[in-house]
């Protein structure tokens, strides 16, 4: 038996199942506030050694996904502080390796960019996880697409629960992919036909084609230049011959995107998370859903919309509603996931709207 199997048996159930929230939530950079310290600290007390948080150590700063994907400089930092804090507060053994991990971080220099990780344990794929490229601030360079928000975790795991929306019949369309976690998300887990990344900030679409491409999924050889993206392609550990969907990136602004431009994209399904923080975006966002109306008028088809959107300031996400009712675009609230695949606070107001026009635009059904 190997020496980690023999560890994993020595924790106990609950205490391999704590390991895993601290690493899920370290790999995703979740608030330290969140995290499980004192049920931590309790368990280092009653255990008097130091196995728990050797264990801890190995499977988050010490493990390989954070050598070659760190989180910031900054988190892992915190991070450690934490994990030596509860161990000073406890009568456990020395654990040098803790201190030795803090002092290489603190000689490590903070860069612009950091990574998240997210592993999909819950779907069984075992070994696989999403990770992303994002910038340590929340706004930079002008915009907030180089992060990901909450929004786009709720939305991914509604997706997945709701596959046979994206099947391989199905083109799908985003609007403002940001980092890109949501369209990795459904390309890794359903199977699209095609699908569409989009965005307007040329560093957010420079970002999002790394993303892609470090998550081993392939580009339309037509919508890239490999000297655009610093991501040797070796990284796509699958080959053209089983990569479902087709993914493309485009850039497209919806302030001025014309009635050509959207009606080239011809989505069946559209989707946008956390778009709806501020009057100006949205009032964009409703003026493009309405050239995906008349498109889809003109052509006789329909196309579904969802959105799903942090409800930050209630009166902004009231006024948007008003908007699409002033325009005739129908809405509904529609039940979001019941399984949680990523860590973030399930207490966060989130609410995901099926958009229509009457019983003809956007007009497809959960069933």
């Amino acid at each position: 038996m190997s020496r980690s199997a023999r560890v994993g048996l020595a924790l106990g159930e609950a205490g391999r199942e704590l390991v895993l929230v601290f690493q899920r939530a370290f790999f995703a950079m979740r608030r330290l506030d969140s995290l499980p310290m004192g049920e931590l600290e309790e368990m280092l007390k009653t255990s008097g050694d130091s196995m728990l948080l050797e264990q801890i150590l190995q499977q988050t700063v010490l493990h390989p996904v954070c050598n070659e994907y760190p989180p910031s400089v900054k988190y892992r930092r915190l991070f450690l502080a934490e994990l030596i804090k509860k161990h000073e507060m406890t009568s456990t053994e020395p654990l040098d390796d803790l201190y030795d991990a803090l002092g290489e971080v603190l000689r490590s220099e903070e860069l612009q960019m950091c990574h998240k990780n997210y592993f999909l344990i819950v779907f069984q794929l075992s070994g696989e996880n999403i990770r992303l490229g994002e910038n340590v601030a929340i706004i930079s360079e002008g915009t907030t697409g180089l992060v990901t928000w909450e929004a786009a975790l709720f939305f991914a795991e509604w997706a997945m629960e709701n596959s046979e929306l994206f099947n391989c019949s199905r083109t799908i369309l985003e609007l403002g992919s940001g980092a890109g976690l949501t369209g990795i998300a459904i390309c890794k887990t359903c199977t699209p036909k095609q699908y569409i990344f989009s965005d307007c900030h040329s560093n957010v679409l420079h970002q999002l084609r790394k993303n892609i491409l470090t998550n081993g999924l392939l580009l339309d050889s037509e919508s890239w230049s490999s000297k655009d993206c610093e991501v040797q392609l070796e990284n796509n550990n699958g080959s053209e011959g089983n990569q479902r969907p087709k993914i493309t990136v485009v850039g497209l602004d919806w302030s001025d995107a014309t009635q050509e431009q959207v009606t080239e994209l011809q989505p069946d399904v559209i989707i946008a998370t956390d778009v709806v923080y501020d009057p100006a975006v949205f009032l964009c966002l409703v003026s493009i859903l309405e050239k995906f109306r008349i498109s889809a008028e003109n052509q006789g088809s329909s196309t579904v919309v969802y959105v799903a959107s942090t409800i930050r300031n209630p009166e902004t996400y009231y006024q948007f509603k008003m908007e699409l009712d002033k325009v005739g675009i129908g809405h509904q609230v529609i039940p979001g996931p019941t399984r949680a695949v990523f860590p973030y606070d399930k207490c966060t107001k989130i609410e995901l709207l099926k958009i229509h026009h009457g019983t003809e635009m956007f007009a497809h059904h959960l069933t």
